[in-house]
């Protein structure tokens, strides 16, 4: 548990600095520059991230059950999969009235993604894993929101569509392949 644990800390902390320490980030930047902050940011991010799927990895076949979930959590988690899928396209594509609507599609889509598996896994490895990331999406928003800055504004109706037919494509691989085979288990029950 402690390589996921490390792992956590290294992705979650690179991701909170500017909302948890955005003097120290401008002092870097403005002493470095912003290339080399990326550079930094993008090779703690990808340790955390490869530390976070091997620690899971390592930790989740030992985990202690905390609680067993009824299948019908899990038939609710892959629907909210949908919608948080067709919700993380709405970050990467051009603007639309569901990017507007949402305001920061990539913390909604985190919060429903983590909400969605704290539901349907009650082992403490999953916990851990994924009410981390739940906790940490809710107070970055927080953070976002007092912040301030510029909404993305709506864009036509027809981006509304492509959004959609990404969102539920992708969602569609992963329902057909790709779960499996990236995580090792099927993302709809059979029982």
């Amino acid at each position: 548990m402690l390589v996921l644990i490390l792992g956590l800390v290294l992705f979650l902390g690179i991701h909170s600095v500017r909302m948890a320490a955005p003097g120290f980030r401008d002092a870097q930047i403005a002493a470095r520059g912003i290339g080399p902050w990326k550079g930094i940011y993008s090779i703690v991010a990808a340790l955390g991230l490869v530390l976070i799927v091997w620690g899971y990895s390592l930790a989740w076949p030992a985990a202690p059950v905390l609680y067993e979930p009824p299948v019908w959590l899990k038939h609710i988690n892959a629907l909210l999969m949908l919608f948080a899928f067709i919700i993380i396209a709405s970050g990467d594509l051009p603007a639309s009235h569901i990017k507007a609507a949402v305001k920061h599609p990539m913390l909604l889509a985190v919060k429903i993604w983590a909400f969605g598996h704290l539901l349907s896994n009650g082992d403490l490895a999953s916990i851990l894993l994924f009410g981390s990331f739940l906790v940490w999406a809710v107070v970055n928003r927080i953070a976002v929101k007092r912040r301030g800055g510029p909404l993305p504004v709506a864009g036509p109706w027809r981006n509304d569509a492509i959004v959609v037919a990404v969102g539920v494509a992708v969602y569609l691989l992963f329902v057909w392949k790709l779960h499996l085979w990236l995580f090792g288990v099927p993302p709809i029950p059979v029982a």
